[in-house]
């Protein structure tokens, strides 16, 4: 498994914090807003009359009849209005009417992912405000390094967490992933963070990401046995578990346990249709067990998927 599948498997996001707010009701909506009155409503908006403007922005931005381009106007100038004055809530209010009615606009969803960057830097700055010494804070902390790649940085604030609450849940699971998140990990920080897996589970025994961890660190030094088992658990603790799913099944196959293998990878495959790992595998489990047809199948779909992946071509310029 690549160091990127490991860094993925994570108890917490490493770019945003979640934002759970209890969206308002928005004003009754009109069967249709007069052009005029939305104008109103976004020049309102315009001079810096965001408490004004924002009732009325919404109203136009539900209203079915209204035309499109207005109501996409009408829903960025309210979103930037409440951004302005710092109602969060009016301003999740309009991401959820924009994106319910523009889901696939382009210019709506730059919108949207900017203004969720900014709500999530604002969260942010009030954790780090309000408890900047916390664990949470600390751990906002660290992500932040890691994603600088200040690696270093990042495992002395797992440390220094640890340090304060040895048996807090989730710490030791978090230095390790870092550790092997950290290009070129030297064997020395790979056997180190499978220890602090380890600590987890001794901590945690429902920790399903560090169980798996635990497997692909197994399956890479070819330890087959201890990798279904370690696996096995994740799936377990988590039957949703994709990438445990595909993680036994090739594991299996290398047992030569190809029909077990077929099993866990079919499911991996209903979980990922279109992860081509997944289908190479399943195609050469179904190969082995005498599934020849399928396992056909299986080696087309991932032909597809690869080249479908795959970079265009680069075009060269013909000599002259």
């Amino acid at each position: 498994m690549s160091k990127q599948s490991i860094r993925s498997v994570s108890i917490l996001s490493l770019v945003l914090l979640p934002i759970f707010p209890i969206f308002a009701q928005a004003p009754p909506a009109p069967a249709n807003t007069s052009p005029a009155t939305a104008e109103k409503a976004v020049q309102l908006a315009q001079q810096g009359h965001c408490k004004e403007a924002i009732p009325a922005l919404r109203r136009v931005v539900a209203a079915a009849a209204t035309s499109t381009d207005v109501r996409k106007n009408a829903g960025i100038a309210g979103l930037r209005c409440a951004l302005t004055i710092d109602d969060r809530d009016a301003a999740v209010a309009f991401l959820e009417l924009l994106h319910k009615q523009f889901p696939r606009d382009p210019d709506i969803l730059f919108v949207v992912v900017h203004a969720y960057s900014d709500l999530s830097t604002r969260t942010a700055q009030d954790l780090g405000r309000i408890a900047p010494q916390s664990i949470p804070a600390q751990k906002l902390m660290a992500e932040a390094f890691e994603m600088q790649g200040n690696w270093d940085q990042a495992q002395h604030e797992y440390e220094v967490m640890i340090a304060k609450e040895p048996n807090m849940s989730g710490l030791h699971y978090l230095l390790g992933r870092s550790l092997l998140s950290e290009p070129n990990a030297s064997p020395e920080k790979i056997e180190r963070a499978q220890r602090e897996f380890e600590k987890e589970l001794e901590i945690d025994p429902s920790n399903a990401g560090a169980h798996y961890i635990l497997g692909e660190l197994a399956r890479q030094r070819a330890d087959c046995e201890q990798a279904v088992s370690d696996f096995s658990q994740a799936i377990k603790l988590d039957p949703n578990f994709a990438e445990a799913y595909l993680g036994a099944g090739s594991c299996l196959i290398s047992l030569k346990k190809y029909e077990d293998a077929v099993a866990q990878l079919r499911i991996a495959e209903r979980l990922m249709p279109y992860n081509g790992s997944v289908h190479y595998a399943l195609a050469t489990a179904l190969s082995f067990s005498g599934q020849k047809e399928e396992a056909q199948k299986e080696f087309a779909i991932h032909r597809k998927l690869t080249a479908a992946a795959a970079p265009p071509p680069v075009n060269q310029t013909p000599q002259q």
